[in-house]
């Protein structure tokens, strides 16, 4: 390996243990505030009807870092991941990346700030191959332009670097064999690899990854649990749904509980998954729990004032 680039590998090495440290002495409370958050939310809310999908007070997330976005089916998880990336709009909230407003930003403006996403059913253009699927996630492609597209010499060096770029990311993640193939003919866990892939064509400060493991055969989880953390010693931040709670905590860094679409819990992986609010997001507030002495006494001495109350009601 080059001196240059050991250098960069270690220097970026360092910034990872630093944001990760750095997480030691952030507020393990709901919307607690991080040493050097990139992303910063406040106030936001999503209602569907009479429904209130997302409602989040705060939200910070500390830059450099792996973050576990966990929850309960319906919790809102996904719904706060399309707000944040503008793919849905909110009643109401704000939020900022690296200082600055986006919440009124269009998805792909907010992929140009360097905020990216993925999905958990991947995007992929079945009737392209790998490497144009790759070639389309570059950013200010010279040759898109009409005017320029007649004009080679304009777009064809930009093309050859981001052709270059995609190779080295198709190396990176395994799936040089399948450059040419058709992304349709890929399997689920190729697929996930590949919409990775796409989005660090834009060259992100942020990665958001909505349940990367989901459909994912188990040989190919190691492999995405590995590519998950090198995002991170690259220096990028990162934020992922997921349910597989041996992925988090194997993966993150930190995690965010959400339930009813509300934080009801944040702190690294052992210690929130040890806290009784989260168990309770889980498996619901001690329904299956004994009754102490005192509820069952609670609950006769109610049974009782209602029933003298029906019996009083029977007799006017």
């Amino acid at each position: 390996m080059p001196a240059d680039n050991e250098a960069t590998t270690t220097q970026q090495g360092e910034r990872a243990k630093a944001a990760v440290a750095a997480l030691s002495t952030a507020e393990q409370v709901p919307g607690g505030s991080k040493p050097d958050p990139i992303l910063v939310a406040d106030n936001v809310v999503r209602t569907f009807g009479g429904l209130k999908a997302v409602d989040v007070d705060h939200l910070e997330i500390q830059r450099g870092s792996i973050t576990a976005l966990i929850g309960p089916n319906g919790a809102g998880k996904t719904t706060c991941f399309n707000l944040l990336t503008g793919f849905d709009k909110p009643d109401t909230g704000t939020w900022q990346f690296n200082g600055d407003e986006i919440s009124k930003l269009a998805p792909h403006r907010v992929a140009r700030r360097g905020m990216v996403r993925t999905f958990q059913l991947t995007k992929s253009l079945a009737r392209m191959t790998v490497l144009e699927n790759l070639r389309l996630g570059a950013k200010d492609q010279k040759g898109e332009h009409l005017w320029a597209s007649v004009l080679p010499f304009l777009w064809r060096d930009q093309e050859q670097s981001v052709t270059e770029r995609a190779d080295e990311l198709l190396e990176h993640f395994n799936l040089v064999r399948v450059r040419d193939d058709y992304a349709g003919s890929l399997s689920g866990g190729q697929r996930k690899l590949l919409e990775m892939a796409r989005a660090l064509m834009v060259g992100p400060e942020m990665v958001m990854l909505d349940e990367p493991m989901a459909g994912v055969n188990p040989r190919l989880r190691q492999s995405l649990n590995e590519h998950i953390r090198g995002l991170r010693e690259t220096g990028m931040t990162v934020v992922f749904v997921e349910h597989d709670m041996d992925v988090v905590r194997d993966v993150s860094d930190w995690v965010v509980v959400m339930a009813q679409g509300q934080i009801v819990a944040e702190g690294p992986p052992q210690e929130v998954m040890a806290q009784q609010s989260v168990i309770d997001a889980y498996l619901g507030a001690h329904h299956d729990a004994p009754l102490t002495e005192a509820e069952e006494e609670a609950q006769l001495e109610a049974v009782q004032e209602q029933l003298a109350q029906e019996s009083e009601e029977g007799t006017q």
